[in-house]
């Protein structure tokens, strides 16, 4: 049995806690006092319940799990274990970390769930911090290992779960053996090691999807409130070409980079134990997601304010280090600015952000390989 302590109590934090706790290991969820329901609910119930059934669907690792301590007392949070799992929106990760750095330690570590380039983020703000020189491993996951959603305070319903989770550990000097062996007992599922944070975000599933999906689909979204499956319904050949080209764009940026990428196809496949011959056959065939009518309701959804900003503007920078014309991408962000009135190329996740301000693309590998 492990220590853990979840930073984060959605859907994905929530089911962090429940199914570490399945696992025999013994679990503090933590929130911020702003948002104090779901973990008010678990220590009311002394746990959290996963369901049999939802919507008439069956779903995954029913059960209810007891969780040791839910609290929004961040130093309480932090004195329960020195390992961390972050899981929540990349907007509320330095939020998050702000709350934490009083507390840290040598020898802790914490994974970021998903990544999306936090391993960077934070330990800049570990390095320009009094805690600076602090012995922290940030280990970054490509996304969520589960299909997910909270249905009611303290309630979850787990639809779906990869094989595997590709993460990467950070600073390389940190990609031990005996890390790997830790990280391999403690993470939920499988792992794959990838060779930095900039992979693991390259690598988010959700680059190809998500955004555009969303973007693409927009009248009929907020016309019908979301009353779609996602991935079945707003993904179209037309869209699928799309998707294609933006693929191409993510690969070449990677190729740039000297960094091994798999396609969308290859990941999608690989994650899902599928064989679909296109993204087209599986966005509309995929079993793990095609459980609910779950579609975005606006513009105002993550699918566009968190992976626009903390995906595509990084990887337009990146792309412009690197002499790589990505129209697809650059569309998307443009069309989510005038949706949202919002210039996520200023707001969003930018190399400056992340630790790379005027970095050449040899500077930023150099620095990967610490």
């Amino acid at each position: 049995m492990m220590k853990v302590t979840v930073i984060g109590a959605g859907n994905g934090g929530l089911t962090a806690a429940y199914v570490l706790a399945k696992n025999g290991n013994e679990v503090c969820i933590y929130d911020s006092p702003k948002f104090p329901a779901q973990v008010n609910a678990v220590e009311e119930k002394g746990g959290i319940t996963a369901l049999s059934e939802d919507n008439g669907m069956k779903m995954l690792f029913p059960g209810v799990e007891k969780i040791a301590l839910a609290t929004t007392d961040i130093e309480k949070a932090m004195g329960f274990s020195d390992t961390f799992m972050m899981v929540c929106p990349s907007f509320a990760q330095e939020i998050m970390f702000s709350a934490m750095l009083p507390y840290v330690k040598d020898g802790m570590k914490i994974f970021i769930i998903p990544g999306n380039y936090g391993g960077l983020v934070l330990n800049k703000m570990l390095q320009n911090s009094d805690k600076r020189g602090t012995d922290i491993t940030f280990i970054d996951t490509i996304s969520l290992p589960w299909a997910t959603r909270a249905v009611d305070a303290g309630t979850i319903s787990i639809m779906g779960v990869k094989e595997f989770m590709p993460l990467s550990i950070f600073p390389k000097a940190k990609q031990t053996e005996d890390m790997i062996k830790f990280v391999r007992e403690i993470f939920p599922i499988p792992v794959e090691i990838l060779e930095n944070p900039v992979v693991a975000a390259l690598e988010n599933i959700n680059f190809g999807g998500h955004p555009l999906f969303t973007i693409l689909n927009m009248g009929l979204l907020e016309n019908f409130e979301g009353g779609y499956n996602f991935y079945r319904d707003c993904c179209s050949p037309s869209i699928a070409k799309v998707e294609d080209a933006l693929d191409r764009e993510r690969l070449t940026v990677g190729e740039s980079l000297h960094l091994h990428l798999r396609t969308e196809l290859e990941a999608m496949n690989a994650l899902y134990a599928s064989d679909c011959s296109s993204i087209y056959e599986f966005n509309r065939g995929s079993s793990a997601h095609g459980k609910i009518k779950n579609a975005p309701a606006n513009s105002k959804n993550r699918y566009i304010t968190e992976d626009i900003p903390y995906l595509f503007v990084p990887f337009c920078e990146l792309a412009k280090i690197c002499g790589v014309q990505v129209p697809a991408a650059e569309a998307l962000i443009t069309l989510a600015n005038l949706y949202n009135d919002v210039d996520y190329r200023k707001t969003g996740r930018t190399l400056e952000k992340i630790g790379f301000n005027h970095w050449t693309k040899q500077e930023i590998l150099e620095f990967l390989q610490v």
